[in-house]
């Protein structure tokens, strides 16, 4: 069966620059690399960090990377770019949630600590923003949401607006890393005992939402 082309709106949040394959493209790469590993070990490095992990100057690592928000971009683009190939576009919704874990959940777990940077940074900023201390670019997230409306796109013409807005955003809740956070850190889950209890949170809110279809909506979809 051939594959639907991923919409260019999912492409758009893990792009990285194509440098190609010569000086910029290799220092780029090397800079990306090792701020990865940086990340790996449990916490966000500084622009300069990365630059000596390298082995290239300061000025040159924040020619690439002006801010830790384009840093932790590029390591989080890095580590969850495979996701805009792997997000299902056939099948009944439930069947897409559950291929969209098949595909990406693996990933989540082998990048935990970025995905924990990333939200680490994202909060740091929320807090900074609101004070009126936030001195470089604000970093954002947000994905998910598109990832989610690609895979449920069946429903949307199942659902009235309310619910189907409202299912968007109850998945949003449990498609990513603080659900991991919650279930490991508080609940002591395994990563299998996470991504089971992730399945049936998400089984049970398209359930929920199709429960509130009205009667023309049931008839219009055979349901």
């Amino acid at each position: 069966m051939r594959k639907t082309k991923a919409p260019s709106a999912i492409s758009s949040f893990y792009s990285l620059p194509d440098l190609g394959q010569g000086h910029r493209g290799r220092v780029f790469r090397r800079l990306l690399d090792e701020a990865v590993a940086l990340v790996r070990r449990g916490r966000i490095p500084s622009v300069a960090e990365v630059a000596v992990a390298a082995k290239v100057s300061r000025a040159t690592a924040y020619r690439y990377f002006p801010s830790r928000s384009k840093l932790v971009s590029a390591v989080i683009a890095e580590a969850l770019a495979p996701v805009r190939r792997a997000v299902p576009q056939q099948g009944e919704p439930k069947q897409r949630l559950h291929e969209l874990l098949n595909r990406t959940y693996s990933r989540f777990s082998e990048y935990e600590p970025h995905m924990r940077a990333a939200l680490q940074l994202a909060l740091e900023h929320k807090s900074l923003e609101a004070a009126g201390l936030l001195e470089e670019e604000p970093f954002r997230r947000g994905q998910r949401q598109v990832i989610l409306k690609v895979a449920l796109a069946p429903l949307r013409v199942q659902l009235p607006a309310k619910s189907w807005n409202r299912l968007l955003n109850a998945l949003a809740v449990v498609y990513g890393i603080e659900p991991m956070i919650v279930l490991k850190d508080i609940c002591g889950a395994s990563d299998r005992e996470t991504e089971a209890v992730v399945r049936w949170i998400m089984d049970a809110l398209v359930d929920a939402a199709l429960r509130e279809r009205t009667p023309e909506k049931r008839q219009r979809v055979g349901g």
